[in-house]
């Protein structure tokens, strides 16, 4: 394992696409020292802001507050990310496989753009997950970003296949112009969820405001939750699926555009 501990956080953001397996997975301890970082419009060494110990491998862990440190895991396609403290922003950016894990808090844009593998942040999340580039027309392809804190704005803007999970409080636009995949909302969203979808589910587990291109559908339990539940359930993130505990309220929408995607309320029972 590589492990690189923070020798005191950068005064302004400091872009450091070289924190990823792809590129330190071969390289040297003196190698990884020299990989280039830009703070700024200055290109510096990576030892300049982190001690760095071992060499030649696909994990990393990172020590200290990096919430000011952008772009870890860019692109990366195997391997494994440990961050012990805050992450900043494009954390897991256009990657593709391997995990990251953050045990802090973590920016906006996580996971923008990826196309696979897994990203579980245990605190707070800022805005644009797994969301698409401004400009671009696709966000997340697939994967998995797992939130244990709360999100902001445009959760899963234009995503296309994948799952995010949230446990807490989502703000505005949760699912803003989705094309596929699945957002679930642990402790609900704020206002426009769903707003411009095509296509998609977002399963809210607690009540949110519905905006009224949305029409009721049925109530009922998918059987496809189950399969949801059984995935989500082996990486802690627990979902209702029993039939004696209540069932889903459908809405589809957004018909404004039209869409065909789907809000599934959880009711329990008695409620």
């Amino acid at each position: 394992m590589i492990t690189l501990t923070l020798k005191e956080a950068p005064h302004v953001p400091l872009e450091a696409e070289a924190l990823s397996p792809d590129v330190m997975a071969t390289l040297s301890n003196d190698a990884i020292r020299a990989l280039p970082v830009l703070l700024g419009k200055r290109q510096r060494r990576l030892d300049d802001f982190f001690t760095v110990e071992g060499a030649a491998s696909d994990e990393i862990a990172i020590h200290g507050d990096a919430a000011r440190i952008k772009w870890i895991g860019r692109a990366m396609t195997r391997g494994r990310i440990i961050i012990t403290g805050n992450a900043g922003m494009h954390l897991g950016a256009y990657m593709s496989g391997g995990s990251i894990e953050v045990t802090g808090n973590a920016s906006d844009w996580v996971g923008g753009e990826m196309s696979g593998g897994l990203i579980r942040v245990g605190g707070n999340v800022g805005g644009q997950i797994g969301a698409a580039y401004r400009g671009s027309q696709t966000g997340m392809r697939d994967g998995t970003i797992l939130v244990g804190g709360t999100a902001g704005l445009e959760v899963g803007m234009r995503m296309k296949r994948g799952i995010i999970a949230v446990r807490g409080p989502v703000r505005d636009f949760a699912g803003l112009q989705m094309k596929g995949g699945t957002i679930v909302l642990g402790s609900g969203a704020e206002l426009r969820t769903g707003a411009w979808m095509m296509r998609g589910t977002i399963i809210s587990l607690r009540p949110i405001p519905l905006l009224p291109t949305f029409a009721y559908a049925a109530t009922y339990m998918p059987s496809f939750l189950r399969v949801y539940a059984r995935h989500l359930g082996t990486l802690g993130f627990a979902i209702p699926c029993d039939e004696r505990e209540g069932a889903y309220r459908r809405y589809t929408g957004d018909t404004s555009v039209p869409g065909k995607g789907e809000l599934l309320v959880w009711s329990p029972r008695g409620a």
